[in-house]
């Protein structure tokens, strides 16, 4: 199962940067998570300072 970003995303990019696959870019006034290419390893959830990321 896929990660997402919700609305809290302040849009500092720290996701990107634990993202091993590199599913994670920048979106409109968020950043957004390639559902086809996230490998659901929840890096990024765990990088997120304000906890905007969970599983779908």
């Amino acid at each position: 199962m896929a990660y997402v970003i919700g609305d809290s995303c302040i849009s500092c990019g720290a996701c990107a940067a634990q993202c091993p696959v590199s599913a994670i870019a920048e979106g409109d006034g968020k950043f957004e998570i390639d559902k086809n290419t996230c490998i659901s390893c929840g890096s990024c959830a765990g990088g997120c300072p304000v906890g905007a990321i969970s599983e779908e």
